[in-house]
């Protein structure tokens, strides 16, 4: 197994190009089973997480061939309909994403309830309450998600949560149904716009993307079609508290600023120098950087897989910062590995009080889960001694190349096989 040896790197200096967006890759692949045709998709990391969503798509029949580094070509004209197993599910909670695109067409599916991440219990209810309304017979049984229509018809849907997972699995199963759905309180995020987009060059009729109502007229038939995968805003505000906490100097490229508006707000509320232009972005630290407050939310709130990052950077400020996290409830075992590392943190509920320390030292921590991860390589660039991160395998389901990037910075980050 793999592990992350960090020792004390400040004053990151250099440029990074962000990849794109895992969150809106996985749910375009799983999209893909619609075209019923050849799909071309260009920024497609080469993470963990992609690989297990082109094990489903190839045991599902569909043909992947990576045609330059990040290009991938996705066949799945052959594509049919068969159970999908806990060992595939249970390694990734997007795997539930391809129940929309098989409902649509072929109008059942079966696959086991999914893993990832353990920080929170992110119920599949809301999911299948937009199946049922658009006519499908949903049930639970032994451990298995099943799911039957004789015939998808649009309807008018409320989701009591604007669930991200549930929104795409609405939108690509409504592609397909008769007539009109209308999605109400319906997730905002990028990657749900990336995959209407994405949807529409198919030949679907997606409307709304982006707000919280979401319009989508079924038709007939999707087909091929070319797509760019956005950045990833999680990665580039991940490098942007990079360049802040180690009083550094950073300069992103492949940055669609409008998508990480909260995370450059708190940073220059932190103190950071924070400069647009155009798709570059560069983030330059402070030697007194300032103590701050966050709150999780639905986009376009502050994004809830930043959380983490931001704690580690209030770690090693003076002063006291809160963190609410209102999105999952274990966002919070990674307090434990920060306090292994000397930090002074307090939980209280959903709320987390952090008194910033004079130092961070050191450690072995592990990885919680993908972001606690990354969070956890940006302590170990301040702490003194070297920090080694372990359970890195989360890390690599939603950061490419993420050492290699740091190491080009200027940081002292080597990863190591026990």
């Amino acid at each position: 197994m793999d592990k992350f040896l960090v020792n004390k790197s400040m004053n990151l200096k250099g440029k990074v190009r962000v990849s794109g967006a895992k969150n809106a890759a996985l749910p375009i692949l799983a999209a893909s089973i619609l075209a019923g045709d050849e799909v071309i998709l260009e920024d497609v990391p080469r993470l963990r997480d992609i690989e297990i969503m082109e094990d489903i798509l190839t045991t599902l029949g569909a043909d992947f061939e990576f045609i330059e580094e990040n290009k991938l070509r996705i066949d799945t004209s052959r594509v049919e309909n068969k159970d999908i197993g806990y060992e595939l599910t249970s390694q990734m909670r997007a795997s539930t994403l391809i129940m929309g695109p098989l409902l649509a067409r072929f109008g059942n599916a079966k696959i086991s309830l999914p893993g990832g991440c353990t920080i929170g219990t992110r119920p599949i209810d809301l999911h299948l309450k937009g199946f049922r309304a658009l006519g499908v017979d949903c049930d639970v049984h032994n451990g298995y998600i099943e799911a039957h229509s004789e015939g998808l018809v649009g309807q008018k849907i409320y989701l009591d949560f604007p669930s991200v997972g549930a929104t795409e699995n609405i939108i690509m199963a409504a592609t397909l149904a008769e007539g009109e759905t209308i999605l109400d309180n319906a997730a905002m995020e990028p990657e749900i716009v990336d995959l209407s987009n994405f949807l529409n060059k198919m030949g679907a009729d997606v409307k709304g993307a982006g707000t919280p109502t979401i319009r989508i007229k079924g038709v007939e038939k999707l087909g091929k079609a070319s797509h760019q995968i956005i950045p990833d805003r999680i990665e580039a505000g991940t490098f942007m508290v990079a360049a802040a906490m180690t009083d550094g100097d950073i300069e992103l490229e492949n940055i669609i600023t409008s998508h990480i508006k909260p995370v450059i707000a708190k940073l220059k509320e932190m103190g950071a120098t924070v400069e647009e232009n155009g798709s570059h972005i560069r983030v330059k630290g402070t030697s007194e950087p300032k103590a701050t407050d966050i709150k999780t939310m639905p986009h376009p709130g502050f994004p809830t897989d930043m959380q983490a990052q931001f704690m580690a950077f209030m770690n090693i400020i003076d002063g006291t910062s809160v963190v609410i996290e209102t999105i999952f409830e274990n966002r919070f075992r990674i307090v434990d590995e920060f306090k292994r590392m000397g930090a002074d943190i307090k939980i209280d509920g959903r709320t987390a009080i952090v008194q910033g320390v004079e130092e961070l030292t050191g450690s072995e921590v592990k990885a919680t889960d993908l972001r606690a991860g990354a969070a956890l390589i940006l302590a170990g660039l301040v702490a003194e001694g070297e920090t080694i991160v372990d359970d890195i395998y989360h890390i690599d389901r939603g950061y490419e190349n993420i050492e290699e990037k740091f190491k080009a910075l200027g940081a002292n980050i080597k990863r190591v096989s026990v």
